[in-house]
């Protein structure tokens, strides 16, 4: 079935190579299903096609000899304003997709259109609300964004300002950390240098001090 479907396909022309084993078959006989369907469906398309357009001639074919037998009046005799209002009548009936133009299938199709016009208003209205709303909600998300942003700035400068003074606490920490150590050492210095001198005890400040006491 696969090989006679090529066949058919490339007419005249010869099938290209391809690889026979389970898979390609498979997929080939898929394509062949589908195709096969496909133009099933064409067919019947065509054959409703043809069908309505039999009862469409029939029906003009009627009507014209309805107006030429009955009524003594054709397209060709009508005047230039009985042409225009013919024509706009079958425009009418074309766009408003009914089955005649009889006065019951233009009322239908206009209420039928004028029902959805009426829907599409409304979900059109619908859609406007939820747009002013999402705008809404876009608009305060905006504004929240760009506070949060001008807080970060002042955050981030703020952070500045404190790391500023964070660094010149611990320089004048480190300052004072020195000067207390070098002030240590000259006192022991100090103190060494009078102990080796002979200095009385009884002489310092703190022994006069107790001695005032």
């Amino acid at each position: 079935q696969v090989t006679l479907w090529l066949k058919k396909i490339y007419g005249n022309q010869p099938v290209p190579p391809y690889e026979v084993n389970a898979r390609t078959v498979d997929n080939l006989y898929e394509l062949l299903e589908a195709n096969e369907a496909r133009e099933r469906d064409v067919s019947l398309l065509i054959e409703d096609m043809k069908q309505k357009a039999a009862e469409y001639e029939a029906e003009a074919n009627y009507l014209q000899d309805l107006l030429t037998e009955s009524l003594h009046l054709s397209p060709a005799c009508l005047s230039s304003e009985g042409t225009s209002y013919l024509k706009a009548l079958v425009n009418s009936a074309m766009a408003l997709d009914t089955k005649d133009t009889s006065l019951a299938s233009f009322f239908c199709a206009i209420n039928h259109m004028t029902s959805e016009l009426y829907t599409t208003e409304s979900e059109n209205r619908d859609m406007e609300v939820e747009l002013t709303n999402i705008r809404r909600k876009l608009t305060a998300a905006l504004m929240l964004e760009n506070k949060l942003k001008e807080d970060l700035k002042k955050t981030e400068e703020l952070l500045e300002v404190e790391k500023a003074k964070a660094d010149s606490r611990s320089q004048n920490l480190k300052f004072l950390k020195d000067k207390s150590e070098d002030f240590k050492i000259r006192i022991k210095a100090a103190e060494e240098q009078l102990v080796a001198s002979g200095l009385d005890q009884s002489l310092t400040h703190e022994a006069l001090m107790n001695l005032s006491e």
